[in-house]
């Protein structure tokens, strides 16, 4: 490619980005699980188990999350034709990068600087979800594509038998996620090469800079005089794969190791207690190492939950485990936008790490809460709960997604929901205006605030040109407040220490009103955008 041009993935519909209403969450005590006492310093509580269109719950998270979510664990529907049978090959495969798309972008300012996605895919939207990842994260922070083994059977009703997975790994930024990433545990075989086969007091060694390589100089062929008198160098065309400087170095400090007799070719030991504590992740991951669907369906789930049908392929809880393992530390955030069976938030719970799930099927209720509850109770014992020793513990939080803020009347009129009450209309303006809600206990305007010195306040009440004067003065030159009301009398520009606006008409243009399913189906696509020269649904002028 020529230049500095940048590849770009395109397809029908790319252009059209839906206007998201940013809900306020409600959270539903009775649905919200915890244990009676705290059993351990890593007990988590606050996590976040949120019902309702992914998207928009996305939304909804990134005024208070964003560059706080250190993993990122989705595995979205892989679009094998299942979610999209009504539909031609071209709609659906539009259709899905859309989907995805506008869900990364959001997850991207969810991550922190040092934070990471790692998304499960097949072969039949990877590669072009690796381009889309690319024009999302940047290109320089994808970290690699892992072959995950999901499958250990052969099928025999297709052309070849698909046994992985691919799992696309990208970084907030590269540069920061390296040095905090995580290496794995040894395993016993790689524990066992370490071995001390002359008793040396620094413990078990294994062979580091030793015998010889086919590339070097000719100051690596020196000879080298072997405790048993011989004399050696590195046959021909060979040479010594360390310096002689750091050869006898080695050999003064007792690591240089010549075999039983004195009398082998000579290397120089690497102690296992000075190597870097546990090895480099590889991009393949076996089956016996991680799990497969086979093993999360049949010997975890079904007898976890026996009376529910388990889902066709639910992620293993040892995959999980080696994502965390590698992407966070306990205690950091870990979020899963497509919850499905409920593993993430299973697997981040037992690890001591926080979590935020996201789920809009049904299965919410019907899987993953009553494996939630299960694990809080410590009456889960498959998965990683033996690894982990997990004990039970910690708890969760129960959310949906607030109604959408306006809903039309009888008269096609735009006008606030009547499910929304003053505190719930406060904070969705307060998340509108991009204010936190703090509404405070002595000073009644004082709803939310963007800085020591800004506030919102917002009311349905009308206010009088009086009440408007007397507001201002109370504010005072030092301050300045928002004002979001039903309607008010004066002009605006009157009240020097606020802004007064009404509502809906304030926030008519912000956003798709009433829209409450971003999910699959063609129908709930966006609405292409005006042509140039057309009026759009609402004028810039109504706030006037």
């Amino acid at each position: 490619m020529a230049g500095n041009q940048k590849l770009e993935l395109t397809w029908i519909g790319k252009e059209i980005r839906p206007k998201l209403e940013p809900r306020i969450l409600l959270e539903d005590p009775d649905r919200s699980y915890h244990a009676a006492h705290r059993l351990g310093k890593n007990d988590q509580f606050d996590n976040r188990l949120i019902f309702g269109d992914n998207l928009l719950a996305l939304k909804a998270l990134e005024q208070e999350f964003a560059g706080k979510v250190k993993c990122v664990f989705i595995d979205p529907p892989y679009n094998t034709g299942s979610a999209f049978e009504h539909y031609d090959d071209g709609v659906e495969h539009s259709i899905w990068l859309s989907l995805i798309r506008d869900r990364l972008e959001i997850l991207r300012q969810l991550l922190a600087d040092d934070g990471s996605i790692w998304i499960t895919i097949d072969d039949t939207e990877c590669h072009y979800l690796k381009v889309l990842c690319d024009e999302v994260f940047g290109r320089a922070n994808f970290i690699c594509s892992i072959a995950w083994e999901k499958d250990l059977g052969r099928r025999g009703d297709t052309d070849i038998s698909s046994a992985h997975d691919h799992v696309l790994v990208y970084a907030r930024d590269k540069q920061n996620w390296r040095y905090t990433r995580n290496l794995l545990p040894r395993t016993e075989a790689q524990e066992a090469r370490y071995r001390n086969p002359d008793n040396d007091p620094r413990g078990p060694w294994l062979q580091g800079d030793n015998g010889t390589a086919k590339s070097g100089s000719d100051n690596s062929r020196f000879p080298i005089t072997l405790p048993s008198g011989r004399s050696v160098v590195p046959p021909k065309g060979n040479y010594w794969r360390f310096s002689n400087e750091s050869f006898e170095l080695a050999r003064a400090e007792g690591r240089a190791y010549f075999g039983a007799k004195g009398d082998s070719m000579p290397v120089i030991k690497r102690y296992l207690d000075k190597v870097q504590q546990g090895v480099v992740p590889r991009t393949w991951w076996p089956g016996e190492e991680v799990g497969t669907n086979q093993d999360a369906k049949r010997d975890h789930l079904r007898k976890l939950l026996p009376e529910i049908e388990p889902f066709a392929t639910p992620k293993p809880e040892p995959l999980l485990h080696r994502i965390l393992h590698i992407a966070t530390n306990p205690g950091d955030l870990v979020l899963d936008s497509f919850g499905g069976s409920g593993t993430t938030g299973a697997v981040a719970h037992k690890m001591g790490r926080r979590w935020i799930m996201v789920e809009l099927g049904e299965h919410c209720h019907t899987h993953i809460i009553p494996r939630l509850k299960k694990v809080i109770d410590g009456q889960d014992p498959g998965g990683i709960t033996e690894s982990v020793q997990w004990k039970g513990g910690g708890g969760f939080r129960y959310f949906k997604l607030a109604p959408s803020l306006l809903e039309q009347d009888k008269w096609g009129n735009w006008v606030i929901s009547k499910e929304y009450n003053a505190p719930m209309l406060a904070e969705a303006l307060c998340k509108l205006e991009g204010f936190t809600y703090n509404p405070s206990d002595t000073v009644y305007w004082q709803h939310g605030r963007s800085t020591e010195r800004d506030y919102l306040y917002a009311t349905t009440a009308n206010l009088s040109h009086e009440q408007l004067l007397e507001l201002n003065d109370e504010v005072g030159p030092e301050r300045s407040l928002l004002v979001l009301c039903n309607a008010f009398r004066g002009r605006a520009d009157q009240y020097p220490n606020l802004t007064v606006k009404k509502i809906p008409t304030h926030v008519l243009a912000r956003c798709e009103w009433g829209h409450d399913d971003y999910s699959l189906r063609v129908e709930n696509l966006p609405k292409a955008p005006p042509k140039k020269g057309q009026q759009g649904l609402f004028d810039e002028d109504d706030d006037q």
